[in-house]
């Protein structure tokens, strides 16, 4: 079999990986993940996360992104916090794979979906044209979404909303409707979030809601919320 083989049919040939393991090969990136590694924490996929950036290393980019479809939902999972650990530090490095976080809102697996919106949330300012023209898909996979999905839908939001006013005109009604209506518990963050959306003409629309939904909060809910009004109001 030759190398290329085995690379291509890396979820389902795990037997013959690990005997290249043995003799101390490492066939590819997908090799020094933590489920391959036999490990149960994230630390191996922040530390090749970072190896990559620091390498550039565009072809290991690409199968991180590559294996998000893999059949080995392990490797998936790895590769997804991996492509997330990359957004985060330098997002123009997975940038180009919008498309395929996109995709993954559609997915069945909801794990799969909160990692394709938290991945999205990273790379929200540099791909925002590409994001805009599907944003029916990012709006439903937030409203069938876990909290998670939730969180980083309002945060994507946000942030493509301060990219330009065009922007702004089309999101920041989508997320007053949201703090109008989310839970109770979810108003802080979600306000913290959209605080990168406000601008002076439309920062009185926000404080009009925050301060309709004050009565629903707890003591230490409502704190967070007045830390809010002293940034609008400063």
């Amino acid at each position: 079999m030759k190398i290329a083989d085995l690379l291509r049919a890396k979820c389902d040939n795990v037997s013959t990986l690990n005997k290249f393991r043995k003799w101390g090969i490492i066939m590819s990136v997908v090799d020094l993940l933590a489920s391959q590694l036999g490990r149960n924490d994230e630390e191996p996929n922040m530390e090749l996360a970072h190896k990559l950036i620091h390498e550039e290393n565009y072809a290991g980019i690409e199968e991180i992104i590559e294996n998000l479809t893999c059949k080995d939902k392990k490797i998936q999972y790895d590769c997804m916090k991996v492509a997330y650990e990359i957004g985060q530090v330098k997002p123009e490095l997975i940038s180009k794979y919008v498309l395929t976080f996109i995709e993954l809102l559609k997915s069945s697996n909801n794990r799969l979906v909160w990692g394709g919106m938290m991945a999205l949330a990273t790379i929200a300012e540099v791909a925002s044209e590409t994001i805009m023209a599907h944003l029916t898909i990012l709006k439903s996979a937030m409203k069938m979404g876990s909290v998670i999905t939730i969180d980083k839908g309002v945060l994507t939001l946000a942030k493509l909303a301060a990219v330009s006013k065009e922007n702004n005109d089309v999101i920041f009604p989508i997320l007053l409707h949201h703090l109008e209506n989310c839970r109770p518990k979810e108003i802080p963050q979600h306000s913290e979030s959209t605080l990168l959306a406000v601008t002076d003409e439309n920062k009185n629309e926000l404080l009009k809601v925050l301060r309709k939904r004050e009565k629903y909060l707890t003591a230490p809910q409502l704190k967070r919320v007045e830390k809010i009004y002293k940034t609008l109001e400063a």
